[in-house]
């Protein structure tokens, strides 16, 4: 699952931080603010705030641009929510966020950072986290941070490269990285870093081979005080930020599964990975293991369809499951009985667009981008009440 949002056991919120003033965009066009000197202090603390609540007051925001599409979700609460995304400007870069406080019903325009949008391993951002109300980061081929809602933002300082995909626990900020040159592609391995959340500076976690930068922004699974990061056959897993980790060998190593997919974090100690392999045209054979002990022991649960190259796992609770996946088409497969059985909950005939940000705020309301518009595709919010069995579309 997306290292975005509410986890509905131990609270802990998605986030990465920063440093400098760069200026922005409000609603999706270039500011011709300048940008503001470097700053000499130290880098702001995190807000000190009750995880969950709305900021008050919020900021006021403005309209939302016409023609938003999204690319990137992140819920600091059951109903607050920011998405990162784009609309037709007249001055590059067209970069919006945009802002709900009742889950989607109404909406706000906010200021962005003066990046463009571009796909994961690109030269622009393509993913959005808030650890709280009032502070939030954009992320992708650099890092931005606001400590004010999203009012301003500030180019922050990092390791370098392509921050693939972010996520904080307990205090700590973890970031997901790897050089990815302009002709495309990612270096192997990644590099797992982790900061504290109020400020300081970057420390490696481990290094990470990462099998595909898809769906980057889910590469980082969080929930329940947890985070895990696949590692080739691997699996990494830390219950506090990253300043220790486990790490277990996965069941995705037989002859007829030729990688690690997806993993998503079910309960405190529990993970369910998606396993791939044997691909043919646009299929691949799925298999869904449930694991115990933070990945110590696996159990083989179930096998979903075959449509879809790879996939995306997230899990609504133990018993809910859901996964992304595409080729010809876009599905969200389901299950209700802890990966047993699977039936197709979404189809979307649109040659592969794929998703995004799959996950969960409760036991039942869960969050994803169909085709995200960092890609240059249609950029839908897509939402669930119902643990993943029916989705609908909200309209900015």
């Amino acid at each position: 699952m997306g290292a975005l949002h509410v986890p509905w056991a131990r609270r802990g919120f998605t986030v990465l931080s920063g440093v400098l003033l760069t200026g922005f965009a409000l609603s999706g066009c270039a500011s011709s603010h300048a940008p503001t000197a470097p700053s000499s202090q130290a880098p702001p603390t995190a807000p000190s705030v009750t995880p969950g609540q709305p900021m008050t007051p919020a900021p006021p925001g403005g309209p939302v641009p016409s023609g938003f599409t999204a690319t990137s979700v992140t819920f600091v609460s059951t109903q607050e929510a920011f998405v990162l995304g784009t609309a037709p400007c007249s001055n590059a870069a067209c970069t919006s966020v945009v802002r709900t406080l009742d889950r989607g019903a109404s909406w706000r325009g906010l200021p962005a950072p003066v990046v463009p949008l571009s796909a994961p391993g690109g030269t622009g951002v393509w993913g959005i986290r808030f650890a709280a109300p009032e502070h939030g980061f954009v992320f992708g081929n650099g890092l931005w941070e606001t400590t004010d809602g999203g009012q301003h933002w500030t180019s922050a300082a990092y390791p370098g490269g392509s921050i693939l995909s972010l996520g904080t626990i307990d205090g700590q900020v973890l970031a997901l990285t790897a050089a990815c040159p302009a002709q495309g592609g990612c270096a192997q391995p990644g590099t797992l870093l982790r900061r504290p959340l109020a400020g300081g500076a970057w420390s490696q976690v481990t290094a990470v081979r990462i099998a595909s930068i898809t769906d980057a922004t889910d590469l980082i699974a969080t929930q329940a005080g947890v985070a895990a990061v696949l590692d080739g056959i691997d699996v990494v897993v830390t219950s506090n930020g990253g300043i220790t980790i486990t790490r277990h060998v996965t069941p995705c190593t037989t002859a007829a599964i030729t990688q690690e997919s997806s993993v998503a974090v079910i309960a405190p100690d529990g993970l369910a990975l998606l396993c791939t392999g044997q691909g043919f045209t646009g299929h691949t054979v799925k298999t869904v293991y449930i694991g115990s002990e933070l990945g110590a022991t696996w159990v083989k649960a179930g096998m979903p369809g075959t449509a879809g190259d790879g996939g995306t796992i997230a899990a609504a609770n133990p018993s809910q499951l859901v996964i992304a996946t595409a080729s010809a088409a876009s599905w969200l497969d389901y299950s209700s009985n802890g990966a047993a059985r699977w039936q197709t909950a979404v189809t979307e005939p649109d040659g592969g667009q794929g998703w995004a940000d799959l996950g969960f705020t409760t036991a039942n309301d869960g969050v994803a981008i169909h085709g995200p518009a960092a890609r240059g595709f249609v950029g839908q919010l897509m939402l669930t009440e119902d643990g993943g069995l029916t989705w609908h579309q909200v309209s900015f």
